[in-house]
């Protein structure tokens, strides 16, 4: 947590992170991007935590802890002592619970939802309770919910079922069949939703990842194990160190696995080696990153599988290890990294949302009295002004229409709208010429933002504006003057008008510069 905060200092919340907040605003059983459990999660967090980027932090960093907690449930059923704790040592030098982890979005909800369905999966073979095959069942179709990718841990927990020596007792008891019955219960209105809406999700990963040919897709299928194996790369390298000759026992004791353990190996080996069977099988990316919420499983098999004591000598040489690396990158890293995203910026311009947001919603209230009420536009900028503004507009494209450019519809510019892009983004710009033709009353304008960092100037980033007042308000706007107290070198001077277009950027870079630097200053970081 104190890493991301001083490492994010000179950027605002992911898109990602942004785009949850924006669709978990409103309840619904599903969107057309996403399964919806990403927004669910994120609307309680902000019933509770105020609307900042600290506290979206938290809410991934909380993730990643209860991922955690839920590994070490599994770990202590097999092991005791120094043997639970490397489980969770060598897991925390893997990227997913804390690089990974940060952005808490569609992927990322899935962290502790995987292994805590799989605790109850492993407790109900093993006892064959119905209380443990409903909250299997129920956190196996919480996983769908969350990213439809958990199909591939429904297809593990199916594939181990049928493949555990023990198979027989188990399909001979009730518990399959009360986990099927109870994860279609739980499953069913989101099922409704799908049929009666046109399975736009579905529409949106084939056109996001599908259409590979067979061997585009061969090769997607080997990156995807080939990233498995990257990312397993230092652990695995710690453990090789910390096993040394013993290694070499390896397989007697994968012989000699017991039976839980074994269910979880054949659990690993269906949420592995499914992906890429799909990827060639149907022409889709599988992207590695997509598989890091079902990693603890190799941890736990290789770790509590062995059948030689872990010397406390190594368990405190890896959290000597871990800290290290904690301390490097809080008091080293994040600095640097704030500088140089600071000058630099980032891919996404993160550097800009809040500040963006925030000039957006001074002009709006420059020429209205009511609250910004509808935003669009480039997506990454109208997810901000919908987080940002004091104001928290309504996300207005549709999901549905997420990828196109759609012009708003009539009764949305009634009620009051306005939309950013970026000026040097071509199709965006496109789109705002399309909407200025359409609504002849909308008024343009355009601006710069400067991002500031511990009094240093950083990225700046120029950007194009329309808003349209609501239709009560548009007469009102011909009287009144841009800027309620615009300082002396201020460029514009003109009442502002339906049909004004305000100067280009090169204009009034400077005065918009200032201001922005003004709103950094007072603004940025005091509530993170």
């Amino acid at each position: 947590m104190l890493f991301l905060t001083i490492a994010y200092l000179s950027g605002d919340l992911h898109p990602d992170v942004l785009e949850t907040w924006s669709v978990g605003r409103t309840f619904a059983w599903g969107n057309a991007k996403h399964p919806p459990l990403m927004g669910w999660v994120a609307h309680a967090w902000t019933l509770v935590f105020p609307l900042t980027d600290w506290s979206f932090r938290l809410l991934a960093m909380t993730n990643a802890a209860v991922a955690l907690w839920v590994v070490d449930l599994i770990a202590r059923r097999f092991v005791r002592g120094d043997k639970r704790a490397v489980v969770l040592l060598l897991l925390m030098l893997l990227p997913v619970y804390q690089f990974h982890a940060q952005r808490f979005n569609a992927n990322t909800v899935l962290l502790a939802i995987w292994p805590l369905a799989t605790y109850c999966f492993l407790r109900s073979f093993e006892t064959r309770q119905i209380k443990w095959a409903a909250a299997a069942g129920a956190l196996a179709a919480l996983a769908m919910l969350g990213k439809y990718y958990s199909v591939f841990l429904v297809s593990g927990f199916a594939f181990a079922a049928v493949c555990h020596p023990q198979r027989r007792i188990y399909f001979r008891s009730q518990v399959p069949w009360v986990s099927t019955l109870v994860g279609l219960i739980v499953l069913a209105p989101h099922l409704h939703w799908l049929a009666t809406t046109g399975a736009a999700p579905f529409e949106y990963a084939i056109q996001a990842h599908g259409g590979r040919e067979f061997w585009p897709s061969i090769l997607e299928a080997c990156m995807f194990l080939l990233g498995i194996a990257a990312i397993l790369a230092i652990p695995a390298l710690s453990w090789v160190l910390i096993a040394e000759s013993r290694l070499k026992r390896f397989p007697a004791d994968f012989r000699a696995m017991n039976s839980g353990l074994w269910l979880l190996f054949l659990v690993l080996a269906g949420t592995i080696g499914f992906p890429p069977i799909v990827a060639v099988a149907f022409g889709t990316d599988m992207t590695s990153l997509w598989a890091m919420q079902g990693l603890f499983l190799i941890g736990i098999l290789v770790v509590c599988g062995a059948s030689y004591p872990i010397e406390r000598f190594y368990t405190v040489n890896l959290a000597v290890l871990m800290i290290s690396i904690a301390l490097v990158a809080v008091t080293a890293a994040a600095p640097v990294h704030a500088f140089y995203r600071n000058a630099y910026g980032y891919d996404e311009r993160r550097n800009a949302y809040r500040l963006a947001a925030l000039e957006l919603t001074r002009r709006w209230h420059q020429v209205s009295r009511s609250p910004l009420p509808a935003v669009s536009g480039d997506d990454a900028l109208a997810f901000a002004t919908a987080f940002y503004s004091p104001d928290h507009p309504r996300y207005r494209r549709p999901f549905a229409l997420q990828y196109q450019w759609p012009i708003a519809s009539q009764r949305v510019f009634e009620n009051g709208w306005a939309a950013m892009c970026f000026t040097d983004d071509k199709v965006c710009g496109e789109w705002a010429r399309n909407v200025r033709a359409t609504a002849p009353d909308a008024i343009s304008f355009d601006f710069v933002v400067t991002d500031r960092l511990w009094g240093q100037p950083g990225a700046t980033a120029s950007i194009v504006a329309l808003m349209i007042l609501p239709r009560e308000e548009k007469a009102r706007a011909s009287a009144m003057p841009l800027h309620d107290s615009a300082p002396d070198t201020w460029p514009i001077a003109r009442p502002l008008t339906a049909d004004t277009v305000l100067p280009s950027s090169a204009a009034v870079s400077k005065a918009f510069e200032m201001t922005a630097s003004d709103v950094s200053g007072s603004l940025r970081r005091s509530g993170r």
